[in-house]
């Protein structure tokens, strides 16, 4: 039996047409700033497979979600809405977790999570998109909920690059992998 709960593990992402019965395909779960002026991140590979699947990019499973992020004037971020206002209080759940994997090349840009659009947590360390290794970034659940975070009803995650709304400086480009993003006592 699994000690967390999982938010959301990529798995179970396809590359399906969109007008197929049963398609789901990752960027259409997860809404980036393809298209936009205001949001560089790009979420999925343009070809299939639209997941990343290389095992050198996934930390557990199959896939992981590819976040292409271009801060020139704009931040960065993917948005996870979830079907239903999740409750993250039950099962004395006291962290939220997941996974991230960047690349040396990439520009050094600030990670962070936002939990129904409120204020962002920022990743400690500045340089988390150049991490080579699969690390796990642990955010305790109150650090949201002293932004004002209800916890009782969560309706998105989102996981960004950058500052939001920071339309003034010009930043870097880069990818990273997101996997496993786990709920846990």
């Amino acid at each position: 039996m699994a000690n967390y709960l999982v938010v959301d593990d990529f798995e179970a992402y396809n590359d399906l047409n969109e007008t197929d019965a049963g398609s789901n395909r990752i960027f259409l779960a997860w809404l980036d700033g393809y298209g936009t002026t205001t949001n560089g991140a790009q979420v999925g590979n343009l070809n299939p497979p639209f997941a990343e699947t290389r095992r050198a990019y996934v930390h557990g499973g199959s896939q992981a979600m590819p976040v292409l992020y271009d801060n020139n004037r704009k931040s960065s971020q993917a948005t996870r809405t979830l079907t239903a206002g999740k409750d993250w209080t039950r099962e004395s759940v006291a962290n939220l977790s997941l996974w991230f994997r960047g690349d040396a090349a990439n520009a050094a840009e600030r990670m962070y999570v936002s939990i129904n659009g409120k204020a962002p947590v920022y990743n400690t360390n500045a340089n988390a998109a150049q991490v080579t290794a699969h690390t796990e970034w642990v955010i305790p659940l109150s650090t949201f909920t002293a932004q004002g975070v209800s916890l009782a009803n969560v309706t998105s995650v989102t996981v960004g690059f950058g500052t939001p709304g920071n339309t003034t400086v010009a930043g870097g480009t880069g990818t990273a992998y997101i996997d496993d993003i786990r709920l846990s006592r």
